[in-house]
Parts: structure tokens; C-alpha cells; sequence
């Protein structure tokens, strides 16, 4: 249990959902971890939860669409751990519903934009320059089967921003690899959050058994054990890749 041992680590948006899932795994698997979210009892739960499991993290606070906020987030976390080995940029979300595009409004538009794809562009800029100067890193960012599998229903915007980070991350490899930094990217499909159990009905989740060749839907820990392969070495010679966490419902 130790594949990220003395490893320090950041993942945003993590005090619950994905983002706690893979924070807790990649503390039992022995990397000091920063916890990320704007919730402070989410925030105090997942800690907690951590501490128990005998693991080490701390949190800290700030909105990913603003780099002043983020650079004061690398500035706390280099202070109390030291500089970070792996960045995961899971902050994000959908800020719209599906519908036609011309009835996405302007202020929906920018939301899941600058929620998903500026964000985690402006996530890598922070912690990108120290990683090259360390020439050593990796970095995780986090897509959607919405932007891998086009969908008459789909949230539009929320699609064009996850898909615009899969081709980021691809850039962004082409970019560091001379540096030893790794980039990947995980597309999930749809996971069995707490709010996703609660939001959607027993009936839409027995009917969304039938996409996915593996009768089942995906769960938060499904997600962070990709994450785990793509932070440890057990994935040394891997970068540029999109993985799809999908259970067979996208296959490309």
C-alpha cells in the first residue's frame, strides 16, 4: 500500500464525489494529500475520513477560475508539504440542462466553460513551472463520456469544455514529456456519486444499465483506482491518453 509514497499531492474539488474517492486512495497508498473545495464540512468529512484510514492530508480553499486564488493555493500547499508531484484537476461540473443549443444562454455558456476547461487550464499554469524546473511530475485531468460520445440530449456546453480538456491534456503531453512530466486524462461515464444516487431515479439507473456492457454503473472508487494506475509508476511509460472509465459504454 505504499505506490505513492512520499509523493505529495493535489486534487481539486475533492471534498466529496470523485475527487474524495481519489484523494482517500491516493493517502492509503501513502501520498501526503491537499484536499480542495469551497464546502467546509464536506471538506472536514473527507478529511476526517482520511485521518481515520491512518492516512495524511490537509485542505485547502479557493475558486479554480481565479489564478490568484490558485497560486494562493500552491503558495499554502508548498508551505505545509512541499512542492506537488501530482496534480489531479478534477474541479468541474455540468452548470447547464440538456436541451438546444440555442436555448443555452450566454451566462450557462461561460459557467461550464470557465467551471471545467479554465479551470483546470489555469490549475496546470500554477503548478506546470515548478514541475519543469523540478523536471518531474504528473498530471491528471478529468473529461466526461459527454464529450466522447456526441448525444442529441447532451449538456452542450458542459461537452465542448470536457472535450476541450482531452485535447488540452493531449497538447499538454506532446508539451512536457521532454521534462519527465506525464499528462493523462480519465473520462468517466456516469458515476453513482452521493448526489448522482440521490438526483437520479431508481428507474433512469436501471435504465442506464443497458448502455454499458458491464451491467453496472460506476462508482466513485472505480474512478480513483485509474486515477491511482495513472499517478503511480505501475504507468511510467503512459501519457497523452484519454481512459475512458465507462464500463464498455465508450469505445473508441
Amino acid at each position: 500500500m505504499d505506490r505513492l509514497k512520499d509523493k505529495i499531492a493535489l486534487v481539486t474539488g475533492s471534498s466529496r464525489g470523485i475527487g474524495a474517492a481519489i484523494a482517500k486512495v491516493f493517502a492509503r497508498e501513502g501520498a501526503q494529500v491537499a484536499l480542495h473545495g469551497r464546502d467546509a464540512e464536506a471538506l472536514a468529512a473527507a478529511l476526517t475520513d482520511i485521518a481515520q484510514a491512518g492516512g495524511q492530508a490537509k485542505h485547502v480553499t479557493g475558486d479554480v477560475t481565479k489564478f490568484s486564488d490558485i497560486e494562493a493555493m500552491r503558495w499554502t500547499i508548498e508551505r505545509e508539504f512541499g512542492p506537488i508531484d501530482i496534480l489531479v484537476a478534477n474541479a468541474g461540473g455540468s452548470f447547464t440542462t440538456p436541451g438546444p443549443i440555442e436555448q443555452t444562454s450566454e451566462a450557462e455558456w461561460r459557467a461550464s466553460i470557465d467551471g471545467n476547461l479554465t479551470a483546470t487550464f489555469l490549475t496546470i499554469k500554477s503548478f506546470l513551472p515548478g514541475m519543469k524546473e523540478r523536471r518531474s511530475g504528473n498530471i491528471i485531468t478529468i473529461s466526461s463520456a459527454a464529450a466522447r460520445r456526441p448525444h442529441p440530449m447532451s449538456p452542450i456546453a458542459y461537452a465542448a469544455a470536457k472535450a476541450g480538456i482531452e485535447i488540452l491534456t493531449q497538447d499538454l503531453a506532446g508539451q512536457v514529456g521532454p521534462y519527465g512530466i506525464r499528462a493523462n486524462c480519465i473520462a468517466p461515464e456516469t458515476i453513482l456519486t452521493e448526489r448522482n444516487s440521490q438526483r437520479i431515479p431508481a428507474v433512469q439507473q436501471d435504465a442506464l444499465l443497458d448502455v454499458h456492457p458491464i451491467k453496472r454503473l460506476g462508482t466513485p472508487e472505480d474512478v480513483a483506482q485509474a486515477a491511482l494506475y495513472l499517478a503511480s509508476d505501475d504507468s511510467a511509460w503512459v501519457t497523452g491518453i484519454i481512459l475512458d472509465v465507462a464500463g464498455g459504454a465508450v469505445m473508441v
